[in-house]
């Protein structure tokens, strides 16, 4: 089937393609309603119907008889391991591990937080909730006890697994202290903690509250799969909030079973035995959706990577991976790229592994600039698929399609809607703008199964953040275009969301924790342009009146700040003391003006302007701290 065709049969009777998708699926018991527009917000998927998505990932494989078949494969460069485990492996470990969260407790709908780094506990603790019908909720390993709190504290869960610690080049991060911190700022405390000791560091446990991980499995009885509603939550994942305050992403569990496993013979052009690595971290949800449930749905092998793009120990670490384990298709962020394209431009080190069973590239999480695209292309001579999607869809908006035969080589675009995708451009006023034009990127209502159905405890939330601007429409937050062929490009976002190496931060968040400081009188983050990394956060503060301190010392302050309260994902290190910030004469920072400022493009400040000296301040100050390097 063409891509065409595959779209048009969507259009022409979406419930039914997506019936026909759900018979990819083991249901304990089947829908009422393919989609039931009177749940939720605007709608929810396969109502009436119960599943066990790990039953779906593990257990149906080992019954068709593939339990010999590798399922996971953790490769850590950081640790100096590689372990293999087959689907009958992984499945007896997450049976185990689903027996020792229920003998802390752990029941169906109670959540549980997970923070850890890349080892094969996380997959397992992951599947392991999903089994038992608890709600897990992954907080990436970068963040500081400051932000975990937060997610603590909002998901309130009656167990966290955790680990004694995690590996970073030349350096061990313990993560015991940074949860006990946690724990000690949240109003909800967890009942039980699961702590995973690994070698580098052993963590101190708490009597009575901590359980290590490895002794608690081996007691365990495992657990058979526990059915739930398709509608159900299977996880919340907390992204950035233009307000400072996470916000709590809800995946139900049938639809994304759906979605994801349509998703990989459609998009990837993967199925059963093939091996698919994707290059991201269980914290977000490039993780969540195809490092984890995405291949185990398909019966893939799927390979979890603790360790660098660079340093870990060369530009040729991705290469060795894909050859050493026979990978099909990667997926990764253009960063990684970024960062193997500086230190091996001519990719030498591409030259030494043998890529033969490589099929393909797919990069996501922020878009890909042409010239490192056509890099890529050039010396992997493989197709380069550029994708585009957000946490709270689950998997891609738009994509190319190995499945269907893939599009013109097209650097810079995001390929084409995937179906279940009624994607248009918008005016500000909600009007559908044609091809070529730049506008709102919006998705006409109902989203597709697999896309989030609401926020944590948060409904009006929900739709105060997507739904309320257009009515009828689901509100992406970034701008972009389609062209006559139907590509789109994303050109960036219409709110205060970065996108750093792939990471998506609020920079009201940092300005939070910039205005926390004692000597800051007001304070403008901006995301301003990093060759490496994609987007890069600059700080400007204001100092109280009286303030007569260095700015040099109180810079460094300011940086060191937002790590601890954020923690290094934020890549803040730039912050300057400014006279003062421009504004509007009634009061609004030009953010805009500051970020083409940085940028070193024309600030083009508005009439609005209160006083047009001030971006001359900026640019003067900017020049002095610019100056020594």
């Amino acid at each position: 089937m063409t891509y065409a065709a595959a779209y048009a049969a969507w259009q022409a009777d979406p419930e039914g393609w997506w019936a026909e998708a759900a018979e990819g699926i083991a249901w304990e018991r089947r829908w009422e309603r393919v989609f039931d527009p009177a749940l939720g917000t605007f709608g929810q998927w396969f109502a009436g119907a119960r599943l066990n998505i790990c039953a779906n990932a593990l257990d149906r494989h080992v019954e068709a008889g593939r339990g010999e078949q590798m399922a996971l494969i953790w490769d850590s460069p950081m640790a100096g391991r590689i372990e293999r485990f087959s689907y009958r492996e992984l499945r007896n470990r997450t049976a185990r591990v689903a027996g020792a969260l229920a003998a802390l407790g752990v029941c169906p709908g109670d959540r549980v937080v997970i923070y850890m780094p890349m080892v094969p506990e996380a997959v397992i603790a992951m599947l392991a909730c999903a089994r038992l019908g608890a709600v897990h909720s992954v907080v990436f390993g970068g963040f500081a006890a400051a932000e975990l709190a937060k997610r603590i504290e909002d998901a309130a869960p009656r167990a966290i697994v955790s680990a004694s610690c995690g590996l970073e080049p030349g350096r061990v991060v313990a993560y015991k202290p940074m949860l006990d911190a946690a724990i000690e700022m949240s109003a909800h405390k967890p009942e039980s903690c699961l702590i995973l000791q690994r070698p580098q560091v052993r963590a101190a446990l708490t009597p009575g509250r901590d359980h290590d991980f490895d002794a608690a499995e081996a007691a365990a009885t495992p657990h058979e799969p526990v059915p739930i509603a398709a509608t159900d939550p299977l996880y919340v994942l907390y992204t950035s909030g233009t307000t400072g305050k996470p916000k709590g992403i809800v995946r139900d569990a049938g639809g994304y079973a759906v979605a994801l496993h349509a998703s990989m013979g459609m998009i990837y052009g993967l199925g059963a035995g093939d091996v698919f690595w994707t290059a991201s971290d269980v914290g977000w949800v490039v993780g969540h959706s195809y490092i984890v449930y995405a291949p185990l749905l398909a019966g893939c092998t799927s390979v979890l990577y603790e360790g660098k793009p660079v340093g870990t120990p060369d530009a040729g670490a991705f290469w060795r991976v894909c050859a050493e384990h026979g990978v099909k298709a990667l997926f990764t962020a253009p960063t990684a790229l970024r960062a193997i394209k500086q230190q091996d431009p001519d990719a030498t080190l591409l030259a030494r592994h043998d890529l033969s069973r490589f099929e393909a590239l797919f990069l996501a999480g922020e878009r890909c600039d042409p010239p490192t695209a056509v890099w890529a292309a050039e010396k992997l001579r493989r197709p380069v698929v550029d994708h585009w999607w957000q946490t709270e869809t689950g998997w891609p908006i738009t994509a190319g399609f190995r499945g269907y035969g893939l599009f013109p080589f097209k650097p810079g675009t995001g390929g084409r809607p995937c179906p279940g995708y009624d994607l248009q451009v918008l005016d500000d006023h909600g009007a559908v703008l044609p091809h070529g034009q730049s506008g709102n990127l919006a998705i006409r209502l109902p989203l597709p199964p697999g896309c989030a159905p609401t926020l944590w405890n948060d409904a009006e939330g929900f739709h105060r953040a997507y739904l309320a601007d257009f009515p009828g429409w689901y509100r992406t937050g970034d701008a972009g275009e389609i062209d006559a062929d139907g590509d789109v490009s994303v050109m960036g976002r219409t709110d205060d969301i970065i996108n750093v190496a792939g990471h998506r931060l609020s920079t009201g968040a940092m300005e939070e924790v910039l205005a926390s400081h004692p000597d800051v009188a007001e304070c403008a983050v901006v995301g301003v342009a990093d060759a490496l990394k994609g987007q890069a956060p600059l700080g400007l503060v204001v100092l109280k009146a009286g303030v007569a301190r260095d700015p040099a010392e109180v810079e460094r302050e300011l940086v060191a700040l937002v790590r601890e309260r954020i923690g290094p994902v934020a890549a803040f290190r730039t912050a300057h003391v400014v006279p003062r910030l421009p504004k509007t004469r009634s009061g609004k920072i030009l953010r805009a003006s500051l970020r083409r400022l940085a940028d070193g493009e024309d600030p083009r400040p508005p009439p609005t302007i209160d006083d047009p000296a001030t971006l001359d301040e900026v640019a003067r100050v900017m020049g002095r701290a610019a100056a020594p390097g």
